[in-house]
């Protein structure tokens, strides 16, 4: 299904056209406001805080710029020398989340159209798009194979990250281009935050030292349904750097409908309780039973 020429249609524009595709048959109303502003912002190669509530569509505005931007690089005939080549040995997009339970955040909104994208979008000789999770309850075997052969897009928390970073793990980072912080209101003012704060800049630093193969320092993404003050948050997230703020503002009317069991309340009839319907019922079959067996002889 495509998509109608009209201005949301045109926020897709950019992606690829497996990408506009599957997003057009998933979606066929078209992207959310949020999602236009956050692929508007994103595609300036800005830093984001994306803020609205839940089903506005915001993680998957993020994870589908990462998706796209990885699938157009490892579409067959695309430049793989130089910069390209390097960055297909590493992670390129980093999600942070809170959790360690991901699954159905990750199915819907990662996975599912990763697989529909890739499927369309890229031919059998092209490097597949990986993903892997590192968190404290990845086995050792797993972790020696994320060294080994680190995915590109890897979902792992602040403390991992932390912990990769003080490690020779950090040299499978050095090709991040994107880093996705989910419920991002979660980490500030927190131990947590500050162990992301001073990752994130150590993440920095790391890719500085490869200035050579891409561009720095990474974009960063913040996603949460609701944060104050936004100034500060977006701070945060930046450190020091600029971030723009996207914010689904409008105020939204819910739709309420009112159902009465009854035609009229003020004439609910009797109804007898479970009980009440039990205890009658037994009275009644030992009455039966007593007329069946007769008056009692002396």
């Amino acid at each position: 299904m495509t998509l109608k020429p009209t201005a949301a249609a045109r926020a897709l524009d950019a992606f690829a056209s497996a990408t506009r595709t599957w997003f057009g048959s998933a979606f066929p109303s078209g992207p959310t406001p949020v999602q236009e502003r956050t692929w508007a912002v994103i595609g300036r190669g800005e830093n984001a805080l994306v803020i609205a509530p839940t089903g506005s569509g915001k993680t998957l505005a993020a994870f589908l710029s990462a998706i796209d931007r990885l699938i157009q690089d490892a579409a067959p005939g695309h430049d793989a020398t130089g910069p390209a080549r390097a960055r297909r040995r590493g992670v390129r997009v980093l999600y942070i989340s809170p959790l360690k339970a991901l699954g159905a955040d990750v199915e819907r909104n990662l996975r599912r159209p990763l697989s529909a994208i890739t499927a369309a979008g890229l031919g059998a000789s092209a490097a597949p798009v990986t993903v892997g999770v590192r968190s404290g309850d990845t086995p050792a075997a797993e972790r020696r194979r994320l060294r080994t052969r680190p995915p590109d897009i890897l979902i792992t928390t602040p403390e991992s990250l932390y912990l990769m970073l003080t490690s020779a793990v950090r040299e499978t980072l050095r090709g991040v281009q994107t880093v996705i912080v989910d419920e991002i209101h979660s980490f500030a003012a927190s131990k947590r935050g500050t162990h992301l704060a001073l990752s994130l800049e150590r993440l920095d630093d790391l890719l500085e030292r490869f200035d050579d193969l891409l561009e720095r320092p990474a974009q960063r993404i913040g996603l949460s349904a609701t944060v104050a003050p936004r100034e500060e948050i977006a701070r945060f997230l930046g450190g020091g750097r600029p971030v723009s703020v996207i914010a689904a503002d409008s105020s939204t009317t819910p739709e309420v409908s009112v159902i009465a069991p009854v035609a009229d309340m003020a004439r609910v009839p009797a109804t007898a309780d479970r009980r009440t319907r039990m205890e009658r019922a037994g009275r009644t079959g030992r009455a039966g039973r007593a007329a069946a067996l007769g008056p009692a002889r002396g």
